[in-house]
C-alpha cells in the first residue's frame, strides 16, 4: 500500500514537473517520426492486458515485436537519444498513475511472448504490478533470456523493500542498465 502511494505521488509530480520536457519531446517527436507517442498492448498484473505508452523511438512502420527482435536500423537518431537517456519511458508515468504499473516491478512483456509468459507464470511474477524499472533492468537482463528474466523478476518481488525500491529508481536515473536492447 505504501509503495502504491509513493508511485502515485512520484508519477503525479513527474508528470506535472516534467510537463515542459514531455511537450518538447512530443514536438520533436512529430518532426522525427510524425507520431511521437507509441502504444503497445502488454501483459500486466494478474496477466491482465493493458496499453503501455512510451515515446516512439523507432520508425512508424516498424513491426511490433520485443526490442531484442527489432532491427537497430529501425531506431531513429532522436529515438537513440531517448533510449540512452531513458526519456522514452516518461509517458509510462501515466500508466503508473492509472494503477496499471508501478515505478519498480517486472517490465511488462508482450502478449505474444509465450516463453516469457510461461516462465513468469511458473515464478508467480504476475502477482506483482509491472514496473518501469527493476532489478532485471539495472542488471541489464532483457526479454531475450525469458527464464533468467523471470527468475530475476521473482527474486526482486520476493526481496522488494522500500530501500530496494528507491535503489532501483536511483540506479536507473544515474544510467545503470542499457534499456531495451535491439539487434
Amino acid at each position: 500500500m505504501l509503495i502504491r502511494f509513493i508511485d502515485v505521488i512520484f508519477a503525479l509530480c513527474g508528470l506535472v514537473l516534467g510537463l515542459p520536457v514531455l511537450i518538447i519531446i512530443t514536438v520533436i517527436g512529430f518532426f522525427d517520426t510524425g507520431s511521437p507517442i507509441f502504444r503497445q498492448v502488454r501483459v500486466g498484473y494478474n496477466k491482465k492486458l493493458f496499453t503501455l505508452v512510451k515515446f516512439r523511438t523507432m520508425k512508424v512502420d516498424t513491426i511490433s515485436v520485443a526490442s531484442h527482435l527489432a532491427s537497430a536500423s529501425s531506431i531513429t537518431p532522436f529515438g537513440r537519444f531517448l533510449r540512452s537517456t531513458k526519456l522514452d519511458e516518461l509517458p509510462q508515468l501515466w500508466n503508473v498513475l492509472k494503477g496499471e504499473m508501478s515505478l519498480v516491478g517486472p517490465r511488462p512483456g508482450l502478449f505474444n511472448q509465450q516463453e516469457l509468459t510461461e516462465a513468469r507464470d511458473r515464478y508467480n511474477v504476475y502477482k506483482a504490478r509491472p514496473g518501469i524499472t527493476g532489478l532485471a533492468q539495472v542488471k541489464e537482463i532483457d526479454m531475450s533470456t525469458p527464464e533468467l528474466l523471470a527468475k530475476t523478476d521473482a527474486e526482486m518481488i520476493q526481496n522488494l523493500t522500500l530501500a530496494n525500491y528507491f535503489k532501483f529508481i536511483f540506479m536507473t536515473v544515474v544510467g545503470k542498465g542499457s534499456g531495451d536492447r535491439v539487434k
